[in-house]
């Protein structure tokens, strides 16, 4: 119903009219150039999120040919070829464009703008409504792609407990820059007709084949760290998906800091990688049920350094290396490697602290079973300050509390009654390790 509803909409749009004093040719060329703008946009964010170079053209055509002619080149994105879809989403591609550039294109003249080839006397003047006309274009788009979502329980609406307003900023500028290439094909349309296009999209063509290199790259950093990840892993069959869930944790951490993206992304090939020292210390250490001897101990201890060192060529890690190295710093001094203490623990350390305590609580183990969510919530409180910052504390629990957590499954024992199993983990803050010579109290 609501596609349907978006595409009859489009539709009375475009047989409404009026096409009085569109050029033909010209609408027929922004078009094509759309329909092919549109066509080889980049896939990110697993092939669910497109790029495309087609949002300037549909602004060029707001100037040239106005609101209506808007609404036909946006309309031509049903004609893409280069893309697999079925007809409904073409339908409500070319309906969702159409209506965007309609609206668009009326904010455009309703604030002074007026149809045709930009002149030399309209700057700056056109500036103001073309920009207004931008972000029209772009919340006409996102409010009608945002009620599909919500139609397909994909989004749930509700009110933000706070706005992050420097990505949201971002964003609309990145639309804003991006937008007004529009109106510079607009402006040389004149004297070099459709090439206009060329001049300016082409420069974006080769951003988009470099983008393509760009995530084809960081495709492979997660492959790389992945394989880490699992090599990790193997120690202890109880801890398997353990790093990718730090990692998630940690991110959501981030995020609800109000962290930029970059240090987001940095901040889970961290969680990713926490524990890869693990490599260096022997899995009889790891799966040992009894008490720890001194220098077994010590070799736990160590596992952050060693994390260090077997990481620290790889250039793209940057602040993560920080994190990895001193995740098991406690606040009052009283951790490992190095002791530190307070605001001299980097932040990225303090985060996943959290992260990866929480997780452990929440998984099951050789020795016990997995604690509720409530249950490991409090124990993060309770270490809040001598273990843990409550900062980062107070940060996961209202990123749980507003996006959940899934916790794993329980992991099923080997088949080898020999195996020995561990009764303890270093990063279970309510276990803490038994090493020999040392009493239980």
């Amino acid at each position: 119903m609501y596609v349907g509803l978006v595409v009859l909409s489009a539709a009375a749009v475009l047989l409404h009219g009026p096409y009085t004093g569109i050029d033909p040719a010209t609408l027929i060329l922004l078009a094509v150039l759309f329909v092919v703008a549109e066509s080889i946009g980049t896939m990110v964010v697993s092939g669910k999120t497109g790029l495309s170079p087609s949002s300037s053209v549909s602004l060029a055509a707001v100037v040239l040919v106005g609101p209506i002619g808007a609404a036909v080149v946006g309309f031509s994105s049903c004609f893409v070829v280069f893309r697999r879809q079925n007809l409904v989403k073409r339908l409500f591609n070319g309906a969702q464009f159409a209506l965007a550039g309609y609206a668009a294109g009326h904010i455009f003249q309703l604030l002074g703008g007026r149809m045709g080839i930009p002149e030399g006397g309209d700057f700056p003047l056109i500036v103001l409504p073309f920009t207004v006309a931008i972000l029209t274009h772009t919340v006409v788009n996102s409010a009608l792609v945002g009620g599909l979502m919500w139609c397909l329980g994909a989004v749930h609406i509700q009110r933000p407990r706070r706005v992050r307003w420097r990505p949201l900023a971002s964003l609309e500028l990145s639309s804003v820059g991006y937008g007004m290439l529009g109106l510079f094909i607009a402006a040389i349309w004149g004297a070099v007709g459709a090439f206009a296009v060329l001049l300016v999209l082409l420069p974006l063509f080769i951003a988009r084949w470099t983008f393509d290199q760009y995530i084809a790259e960081q495709k492979a950093h997660d492959a790389t760290l992945a394989t880490l990840c699992q090599a990790v892993e193997t120690k202890d069959y109880y801890t398997r998906g353990h790093c990718m869930r730090v990692a998630k944790a940690a991110v959501m951490i981030a995020q609800e800091l109000g962290m930029h993206a970059e240090r987001v992304h940095t901040i889970r090939y961290a969680g990713m990688l926490h524990d890869v020292g693990k490599l260096g210390v022997p899995t009889k250490v790891l799966q040992k049920s009894g008490r720890l001897t001194e220098e077994e101990y010590a070799a736990i201890q160590l596992h952050p350094m060693r994390g260090y060192e077997i990481v620290r060529e790889i250039g793209f890690l940057d602040e993560a290396l920080a994190g990895i190295m001193h995740h098991h710093e406690r606040m009052d001094g009283g951790g490992y490697p190095m002791g530190l203490s307070g605001e001299d623990i980097p932040e990225f350390a303090r985060i996943l602290s959290v992260a990866d305590a929480f997780d452990c609580m929440t998984s099951t183990r050789s020795y016990r079973k997995a604690r509720s969510i409530g249950e490991a919530i409090a124990e993060l409180r309770r270490c809040a300050g001598p273990q843990f910052d409550p900062v980062m504390v107070d940060a996961l629990i209202a990123a749980v509390a507003r996006d959940g957590w899934e916790a794993p499954d329980a992991v099923e024992p080997p088949d080898d009654d020999l195996a020995e199993v561990a009764q303890q983990d270093h990063d279970d803050p309510s276990v803490p390790l038994r090493v020999a010579g040392e009493s239980d109290g």
